[in-house]
């Protein structure tokens, strides 16, 4: 521009230019991915993706992330990032009715440091969730080393509303005023995408600042009027101010809309009187959104805001020049293309793949005995039960949780239009350290498998791909694998891509070690709202129990190999999206049938573990023969703790029925057994290797977290 920017300009840029906004080591690659869909009705690129659910309704879903904030102060971090999640739904004009979380700690075992980012996370969730009203219905957690330093918090959101009144973050109409609402703007989460663009560093006090404090109270207050004014069709267009604060939300808003804008900043509500120009920029203060409406018929949404008493100012208005112009006191400091700022150079990144190994030590000659195997795994904080984690949150709020957490593969929300929208969110770090093209494929794969497990068809995806310093070689090549395999399986499956979330830098720079390869897959699918439900829990003695698709000798990065045998290393499960469509229409098929009365899928743990699982929820035993299962290729140990994809385990009293669908539909499966008794018995080779009495399995499963927290 033939000049030295201002040092507000350079604050704007360097929370806008940041890889936390401006995605600028990643865009290129996540072009990949397939956004189209018969039911997209908008994708990536806006506050959140929309899907059509029929019945002129839509589901709007966005993840987030908050890992450095909840680092450093683990409660205000995970309340902050379901706020800013909250606020996402919020601004495409829907109203939000569930939360998911997706957690990463350290050895909650070992470490205090770990249980103490637990215990204060959870806190933060529960607290801000309950406060606003919004249930929390689903989650996923995991516990590895790499995330002693660097815990990850991720949190989803899924809204409804009316298709036709989806509100976008786009500002096409010159002269609109601008209008910010909500909570007054302080010093709290200033610099905030800039912290989370670099490396972690342990015992930085300073960092504290850039985390914002959270305010429930306001943002119930901001959902309810909000979602009343867009009712009144008069807000032409809406962004919270999440990461990059006002820099961000007036850049975007004017860049998307091709026009510019024009703020006077000293009409922003301060909390602090003697705040900079560049910190007001940069603020990333909670519970704020940006509302673009028609001066000549602005009153009636003023009057709703005033009535929730929720504060707000004009500060600006729209204008057809193209630049992005801020003023304090009358005297411009920013004056630049709003293009220019919204649209950050991209950064050609090399990714290499490393020479070393990306496992360690090879398989023991000698193993465990697999019942005293199993019995780890149940009560390992990997396997354990989550109900100490999903006790503490109101997922009942709103009276739509159909079901409910602990209860079933995937959360059931009822929808308006009479419908059932399912939604569970799967990843495997294990999986992605060792092959993070398989890893991130098979993210999706299992999210799909507990959609499909309550009776939905897969409507559409959003990811987060979280990695360490990306001018790491490796780490770049990593996610690069992880992109590609996750795209490769979305198209396979017919699985459009709405949405997403990168966050780089998960790295302790004390120690130089990134956390392992995390992608995040979470699934939404539309089931129909007349059948009932099924629950992955017997229902009674003599129901025959099937083992769908194909068991191989895939233990890399199992829960076997790394909590028992403390190994990394092995073939990871390698997800094949035909034979997966295939299996997913069979079962919607036999569940639409009647022919089934539980269905489970398997994943983490494998086929032991998933037995073990219907066994605990329905306090029921079964005895199993691995029969013609095992042979020359596949031991006992192997066919139980394999956690190869596409596989389910379904009940049944039907028996010959259900294998007549099967049969047809050209899948491998076998008869394994039927319930009864208090134990779980498997049979193996003609001689008993699992014996497990269900009470006592039940009592270790659902003791680990009270024992290890409370």
């Amino acid at each position: 521009m033939g000049r030295e920017p201002s040092e507000t300009e350079w604050a704007v840029i360097d929370a806008e230019w940041s890889e936390h906004n401006s995605y600028k080591s990643s865009k290129g690659l996540l072009k990949l991915f397939p956004t189209t869909g018969k039911r997209v009705v908008l994708g990536p690129g806006y506050d959140a993706g929309v899907v059509d659910v029929g019945g002129g309704y839509v589901a709007t879903i966005h993840i987030e992330s908050h890992n450095h904030p909840s680092a450093v102060d683990p409660y205000g971090g995970a309340s902050t990032g379901i706020g800013g999640v909250l606020r996402d739904i919020l601004s495409m004009g829907t109203r939000p009715i569930a939360l998911l979380d997706i957690l990463r700690f350290g050895d909650v075992e070992r470490s205090a440091h770990s249980r103490w980012l637990l215990r204060n996370v959870v806190r933060g969730i529960a607290d801000y969730g309950n406060c606003v009203g919004v249930p929390t219905v689903a989650g996923d957690i995991e516990f590895d080393a790499s995330f002693e330093k660097n815990c990850l918090v991720d949190v989803a959101c899924v809204g409804v509303g009316k298709r036709d009144s989806v509100i976008l973050g786009e500002a096409t109409h010159p002269g609109d005023v601008i209008v910010l609402a909500g909570g007054s703007t302080g010093r709290d989460g200033v610099g905030g995408a800039t912290f989370a663009s670099r490396n972690l560093v342990s015992g930085r006090g300073s960092d504290r600042s850039a985390v914002q404090v959270p305010d429930p109270f306001m943002k119930k207050l901001l959902i309810d009027s909000v979602l009343e004014a867009a009712a009144t069709g008069l807000i032409r267009g809406m962004k919270d101010l999440g990461g990059g604060g006002l820099s961000t939300g007036l850049s975007e808003l004017s860049s998307k809309g091709g026009t510019g804008i024009d703020v006077e900043l000293s009409r922003v509500m301060m909390r602090e009187p003697d705040m900079s120009p560049s910190e007001i920029m940069v603020s990333e203060s909670q519970e704020r959104m940006l509302l673009l409406l028609d001066p000549r018929r602005s009153r009636p949404v003023l009057d709703i805001l005033e009535k929730y008493e929720v504060p707000h100012n004009v500060i600006g208005r729209v204008t057809d020049d193209g630049i992005m112009r801020v003023r304090w006191g009358g005297k411009t400091v920013v004056s630049l293309p709003a293009e220019l700022v919204a649209n950050a150079p991209l950064v050609n990144r090399v990714a290499r793949k490393p020479s070393e190994s990306r496992g360690s030590r090879a398989r023991p000659k000698t193993e465990p005995a697999i019942e005293d195997s199993l019995m780890h795994l149940v009560e390992s904080p990997g396997m354990a039960s989550r109900r100490w984690v999903f006790e503490q949150y109101d997922y009942e709020v709103g009276a739509d949780t159909i079901l409910k957490p602990g209860m079933a593969d995937a959360a059931l929300l009822r929808l308006p239009n009479g419908g059932c929208l399912a939604v569970k969110a799967d990843g495997n770090s294990k999986h992605s350290h060792l092959d993070p093209r398989r890893g991130a494929a098979g993210c999706v794969a299992e999210a799909c498998r507990n959609v499909v497990a309550v009776g939905a068809e897969p409507l559409a995806v959003v990811d987060h791909l979280q990695f360490g310093d990306p001018s790491d070689p490796g780490v770049y090549w990593a996610f690069r694998e992880s992109v590609e395999g996750m795209a490769e399986y979305c198209r396979g499956v017919g699985l459009p891509v709405v949405g997403g979330k990168v966050s780089f830098y998960n790295e302790d720079a004390d120690s130089g070690l990134p956390v392992k390869p995390s992608p995040i897959a979470m699934v939404v699918g539309l089931a129909p709202g007349k059948r009932r439900p099924l629950r992955p829990s017997y229902r009674s003695a003599g129901e025959w129990v099937f083992l769908l698709g194909s068991t191989k000798p895939e233990l890399g990065g199992s829960e076997y190999y790394e909590s028992v045998l403390g190994i990394s290393a092995g073939t990871v499960p390698n997800p094949d999206p035909v034979s997966d469509s295939r299996t997913y229409d069979t079962v919607r098929k036999l569940l639409s049938a009647g022919l089934v009365s539980a269905v489970h899928d398997c994943s983490k743990g494998g086929l032991a573990v998933a037995l073990a699982e219907l066994s605990m929820s329905s306090g029921r035993g079964a005895t199993f023969d691995l029969g013609e299962l095992i042979g020359p290729s596949l031991t006992p140990t192997d066919a139980l703790f394999s956690e190869s994809h596409g596989r389910f385990l379904i009940s049944t009293f039907r028996k010959r029925e259900t294998a007549k669908v099967l049969s047809s539909s050209r899948l491998p499966y076998r008869i394994l057994g039927r319930t009864g008794g208090d134990s779980l018995v498997v049979v193996g080779g003609s001689r008993i290797i699992i014996d497990l009495d269900v009470v006592t399995m039940t009592k270790k499963w659902e003791g680990t977290f009270p024992r290890l927290l409370d």
